[in-house]
Formats: C-alpha cells, structure tokens, sequence
C-alpha cells in the first residue's frame, strides 16, 4: 500500500540519497515533505519535497524528475524530433509516465493524437496527483494511455506514426533494458511512416557510456541517417545527457533544420532554441570515441 504523505517539523528534514551505477558518488537532497511511496508489480515509486529541487520523483531509488530541472531534458528529447519533421500528427510515446514528453508534444499545433505506453500505471496515477505541471496534459483528450511492455506493444504496428520518442527509465532499472535491444529498434522503424523520426534518451556519457554507445550503434544498425546530440541535465549523473536521433527518410538535424520553425514558435520553450538545437548536435572527441565516430 502507498505510504501516506509525511511533512516534518521546521527545521527537520530526512535526506534522499541517490548512489551512482560506478559507485563514485550521487545524489543527496534534503527532504522536507514525503508525498507519495509505493511498490508497484515492477519498481519502487517515491514522490517528495525537496526545498530546493521542489518536487522530486523517482524509480528505485533513481532520480527521474525534479520540477527545478526536468524541462531541460524533456525539452531536449521532444523538441528536436519535432521540429525535425515536417507535419508531425500522430506520435508515439514509450515511456514517460510522468507525462512530460507528452506535455512538450502537445505544444505543437499540428499534432491531432499522441499514444503514450507506459507500462507501470501507478507511476501514470501518481504523477497525475502529485506531478500536476510535469503530468498536465495527460488528461488531454488527444492522448491515448496504454499501460504495456512498450518493446512489445510497438510491433503491433507498422507504417503508423510520424514520430516516436523513447522516453525510457535507465536499462538497469525495472524494466527499462527491454527498451534498449537491437529488436526494439527494428519494431520502431518499422512501426514508422517512410517520412518518420525516432528520438531515444541513450543516458549520460559520463558515468554510463557503455549504454549510451551500446544504444546508438543499435540505432544506427536500423536507419539510415543517426545523430547523437547532448543536452544539460544536472540533477542526471554527471550533468551531461545524451540523445539520439534517426530519421527514416535521411533528415539531417543540421543540414535540413529549419531555425524560423523554431523562431515562429508561440509556445513557451524555456531551454531549447534554434541555437541550442544546431550546438548539441557537436560531440567532444571523447564522446565520439565512445560511438565510434572519430
């Protein structure tokens, strides 16, 4: 059963401690109200207050949103996707139970249904009571909620959405490595339109870069044009996340983006820009090493 919510005396708080995969540090908040804590058939769910980070959620013990910074991943994973293609309607989220990706989605006009497929729907739930911005557009009757295993679900179609977003827990947590396979992204590109574009989270290059490179050559195994970019993610182990983007048509994020999309933009968009899209796409040399793309 969920803990019931706890809010401790002034002056008194509990500390969160989130230990890195490698072991050489983490994460630590003070904690000043306890919201929500729950063991779901797939993973432990914890909600809470921090007074600096503001809300905070997370995934057997892993950090996976704090409303002080999760618009600059949610940005970066959605958004250059979307601005990519030329007509997005109809879009695939896996993933993304706390329903950011769908809410950056649904800022754009042209969009007429996003499916999102999560498959813990106590996460989805406790999102929608306890995450109210982050989770805002769930109810939006342009979204479709699947609770299933979405490396299953997506090979059900074929020539069906314009845009997937992978908006996956890191693979050594629940059933996050399902969302990581050579077969997963085979399902994806063919699940696409010809015109159709994929945007993956392939975790930091700093602590977990097998991962990440592990996760681009899979990709890259599936279509024919694949770009890595990175964004700024403090509150992820070592602050520098990746992405990765494919198109099944050859866009180039560079050559064929067009900045004015961005610029005539009316919705509000508080990390991503014209200029932040082109510079994320310019890797260090360590980081292309990793990939393989010296």
């Amino acid at each position: 059963m969920p803990m019931e919510e706890m809010e401790l005396k002034p002056g008194r708080h509990m500390l969160y401690m989130e230990w890195y995969s490698r072991d050489p540090g983490g994460l630590f908040m003070k904690v000043n109200r306890w919201l929500y804590s729950a063991q779901s058939p797939y993973q432990r769910i914890d909600i809470f207050e921090s007074p600096f980070y503001g809300r905070v959620f997370a995934l057997d013990g892993i950090t996976m949103t704090t409303e002080i910074d999760e618009f600059m991943y949610h940005e970066m994973l959605v958004h250059v996707p979307m601005f990519m293609h030329p007509n997005p309607k109809k879009v695939l989220v896996i993933g993304g139970g706390d329903g950011g990706s769908v809410r950056e989605v649904l800022k754009h006009p042209s969009v007429e249904k996003v499916v999102m497929c999560e498959i813990d729907e106590m996460v989805v739930r406790a999102a929608m009571e306890y995450l109210p911005y982050t989770a805002s557009k769930l109810n939006d009757p342009r979204v479709e909620l699947v609770f299933e295993d979405g490396s299953k679900f997506v090979r059900q179609f074929k020539n069906e959405f314009d845009v997937i977003i992978i908006d996956s827990t890191d693979p050594t947590a629940g059933q996050g490595g399902h969302l990581f396979t050579l077969e997963f992204y085979k399902a994806c590109n063919e699940a696409l339109k010809e015109d159709g574009i994929l945007c993956a989270q392939t975790e930091g290059m700093t602590y977990d870069w097998e991962w990440g490179s592990t996760a681009y050559k899979r990709i890259k195994a599936n279509f024919p044009l694949v770009k890595m970019y990175l964004g700024f993610m403090p509150t992820y182990p070592g602050g520098l996340w990746s992405y990765t983007y494919a198109s099944k048509a050859g866009w180039d994020p560079i050559k064929d983006f067009n900045p004015e999309k961005v610029r005539n933009f009316k919705e509000p968009l508080r990390y991503y820009n014209e200029e932040i899209h082109k510079a994320a796409f310019a890797l260090p040399n360590f980081v292309k090493k990793y990939i393989g793309e010296e």
